[in-house]
């Protein structure tokens, strides 16, 4: 182990990094009073390409039911002309010509289907930083306003004292009043 005890590993390291940087743009856009929070769907939408449009198109088409429902149709018809000698048997059974056109079709269907779940890693991990941003926001603006409440409630206790010692003269005032009185 190359570590040393204590050391932290270089993905710990740049994650740390990384998060110092989006606390110091958070706090800049608060200075400037931009809103932090953004439509995460929008950022990932434009930043596609065709390959990542079509993966994700295809892990549409091909995880819903209707495609399952499709296929199963369309593999039905393919046994049934082949078994059935209405027209010539272009596919005998073991049906070699299917079982070759499921491998390719698993073949091509895996890898994207894995791409499109790469795809769906990255914007997880988009949405994951932008409400770590909108949470961080939240804490400094938290912060922001115990701070303010804090100087406010600092301030009043000062102008209580200073009541309480302008009563208290005047009370000390009115006392020396009636002691001159009665003396």
């Amino acid at each position: 182990m190359t570590e040393v005890l204590g050391a932290e590993p270089p993905e710990v390291l740049s994650w740390r990094k990384r998060a110092a940087r989006i606390e110091k743009d958070v706090q800049e856009k608060m200075r400037r009073g931009e809103p932090v929070s953004k439509n995460v769907h929008i950022l990932d939408l434009e930043q596609l390409t065709f390959g990542q449009r079509v993966s994700d198109k295809l892990a549409d088409v091909a995880g819903s039911w209707r495609f399952i429902f499709a296929f199963g149709v369309v593999l039905g018809v393919w046994v049934l002309l082949n078994t059935v000698a209405l027209i010539h048997h272009w596919d005998a059974y073991p049906y070699i010509l299917l079982n070759l056109f499921l491998s390719m079709l698993a073949a091509i269907q895996a890898p994207v289907i894995m791409m499109s779940q790469n795809r769906q890693e990255d914007r997880d991990r988009i949405r994951a930083e932008h409400d770590y941003e909108v949470n961080l926001k939240a804490e400094l603006e938290i912060q922001q306003l115990r701070n303010k409440l804090d100087g406010l409630r600092e301030g009043q206790w000062h102008n209580l004292i200073a009541i309480q010692n302008q009563q208290i003269e005047m009370l000390q005032s009115q006392l020396t009043l009636l002691q001159s009185k009665e003396g």
